[in-house]
């Protein structure tokens, strides 16, 4: 997850969308937003990174 997110907050920096300082608010928003699943399934792990990198694309669109 913080993966996910660090990739697409990176990737938005690189566009020129967000400010750098924005990249460790966006991880630390999806941080926030996320539930801890203990042993979660490959199904589980591949839909919170498809969550996490659209709420991720999403944050600071403003």
């Amino acid at each position: 997850m913080v993966n996910a997110a660090n990739e697409v907050a990176v990737a938005r920096f690189l566009k020129g969308e967000i400010f750098f300082t924005a990249i460790a608010a966006i991880i630390r928003r999806c941080m926030d937003a996320h539930e801890v699943i203990e042993h979660p399934t490959l199904e589980i792990l591949d839909k919170v990174d498809k969550q996490t990198r659209a709420y991720a694309a999403q944050l600071f669109k403003d």
